[in-house]
């Protein structure tokens, strides 16, 4: 969901101090505010396929709407329908222009019968806080809680023995995608079962003043460490995730990314005509997976070639921890089969690969139903 922009956040947030303090302790800071990595990427990865890491994702945006579901124009601003979603669920989804052209990727929380959450991207907040004002309604209230809001994910297979240490034994009870309030260093904090990791996870909204408390509370305990945006953005991209600024934005169509599970294309909604001219007559490009043979890991706007053919681009590729081999995903132009060959290239540098289908990891814990 957070995009290359992401990398640098838009503002300074409370844990910024805490970070170049660790760094300073751990491993060089990489040049950006927010870290890339504490130990380093492939460590930071490991840990949190096989126990739990946290993550500072702070710099995310966050907006309170307030109103009537049915006057307030929310429902046709996103893709998802909201009318169908109880309190304490969450949903992602899209925000879309005209044609169909996604603005950015979110998650809708509803909190109450008139009372909803944005989680959006750091790079695109502004933007998108200006559409929603120009598409929702007059008598609705909204709020950029995005300042006052801190947000910590902890992912990993054991991350729900560390949520119950820290909340109570309830938040066994979360399903996927749904959340609840609970108490933690005397607030009310919103903790949801979702993450951008593949692995059983949690989001913890809590205000910025007690981010740092939380940050220290958290890493007290052994079991827990700290990890960059560097391990976040291999362990979403083994996920097929999409990475919003690379494999996302606004010239791109859920459609073409093949998210149209994300899409309610039985309500009304901004950019629907296009989507549905899209999906009835075919997109002229689509989004597929290649995985190499080899540990060379293909990069960002490397060239896909069918034999001699070039039929498209890579729009995001890394080394895969994981699976020990080089992964990516790009637009092509035709259709390609699973298992089919390609090469990925860039100057002299040419690595075979083939189509595979996503998720590239396959045994991530995200929805197990058991939480050790």
């Amino acid at each position: 969901m957070a995009t290359t922009m992401d990398m640098t956040p838009q503002r300074e947030t409370p844990l910024i101090a805490e970070h170049r303090t660790l760094q300073a302790k751990l491993a060089p800071f990489g040049g950006w505010l927010m870290p890339i990595q504490y130990e380093g990427i492939l460590a930071e990865h490991h840990w949190t396929r096989n126990n739990v890491c946290v993550f500072d994702i702070c710099h995310m945006g966050e907006f309170q709407v307030q109103g009537d579901l049915a006057s307030s124009n929310l429902d046709h601003v996103v893709t998802i329908n909201l009318t169908g979603m109880a309190t304490g669920q969450c949903r992602y989804g899209f925000m879309l222009n005209q044609a169909g052209g996604v603005i950015d990727d979110l998650v809708v929380y509803r909190l109450g019968e008139k009372e909803w959450m944005l989680v959006v991207n750091a790079a695109t907040e502004e933007n998108d806080e200006h559409h929603l004002l120009r598409n929702l309604s007059r008598d609705i209230t909204f709020k950029n809680i995005s300042g006052q809001t801190g947000k910590l994910d902890v992912q990993g297979p054991l991350s729900g023995v560390i949520l119950k240490d820290l909340v109570g034994a309830d938040v066994a009870k979360l399903a996927y995608y749904t959340f609840a309030k609970f108490k933690l260093l005397g607030e009310d904090v919103i903790v949801s079962r979702t993450g951008y990791t593949g692995e059983l996870g949690y989001e913890i909204y809590i205000s910025s003043a007690k981010v740092v408390e939380l940050w220290r509370l958290l890493l007290k305990n052994s079991r827990v460490k700290p990890a960059g945006l560097g391990a976040r953005d291999t362990l979403r991209l083994e996920m097929g995730y999409p990475l919003y600024g690379q494999d996302l934005d606004t010239q791109t169509t859920p459609v073409e990314a093949g998210l149209s599970g994300f899409v309610d294309f039985s309500k009304d909604f901004i950019g629907k005509l296009s989507l549905v001219a899209q999906k009835d007559g075919g997109p002229s490009r689509r989004l597929r997976c290649f995985q190499s043979d080899s540990r060379r890991a293909p990069r960002h706007n490397y060239k896909i070639y069918l034999k001699d053919k070039e039929i498209g681009a890579v729009t995001s590729g890394s080394f895969s921890p994981t699976l020990g081999c080089g992964i990516a995903m790009g637009y092509v132009s035709c259709e390609l089969k699973t298992g089919e060959q390609v090469n990925l290239k860039e100057n002299q540098i040419d690595i075979p690969a083939r189509v595979v289908t996503r998720p590239f990891y396959k045994q991530g814990t995200a929805k197990s139903e058991e939480i050790r």
